[in-house]
């Protein structure tokens, strides 16, 4: 899961977003304290922490005194519209320049998105399978 080129800080928080995407966190569950990401991962607590803290001002996750840290009522639905909103800026809009710089219609470009769906995806071969993901294992 470590990028290099990444803060972990932020590597973190996308973990525990990712799990809340999943399904794997849903609204009000625990999430994993500082200190199980902390050990999970091999980092400093307080970098584990600045990345939970930062889901904490997202509104993502919730501290409950004494107890921990939840997912937020409704964390799911926000992140998937965040997500799009990333997906449409950083995919969408190259692909539909793209496509009026060689002509191509909205009507063209929806036929050549079916055509490339309707191909199969290649199966991942077992060395490229993860062997867990970053949140299993964790206690909740």
């Amino acid at each position: 899961m470590i990028d290099e080129g990444r803060p972990l800080f932020v590597q973190i928080a996308e973990s525990v977003e990712d799990s809340i995407v999943d399904g794997s966190l849903g609204d009000d569950d625990r999430s994993p304290s500082t200190n199980e990401l902390a050990a999970f991962y091999r980092i400093n607590p307080a970098t584990a922490a600045k990345g939970v803290n930062m889901l904490v001002d997202k509104g993502i996750l919730v501290k409950r005194r004494g107890i921990g840290m939840f997912v937020a009522p409704g964390a799911r639905a926000a992140l998937l519209a965040e997500r799009r909103e990333v997906f449409g800026a950083r995919f969408v809009q190259p692909l539909l320049d793209e496509a009026r710089a060689l002509g191509l219609s909205p009507e063209d470009l929806v036929t050549l998105v079916r055509e490339r769906a309707d191909v199969p995806a290649p199966a991942p071969s077992p060395a490229s399978a993860p062997a867990t993901t970053p949140m299993e294992g964790l206690e909740r």
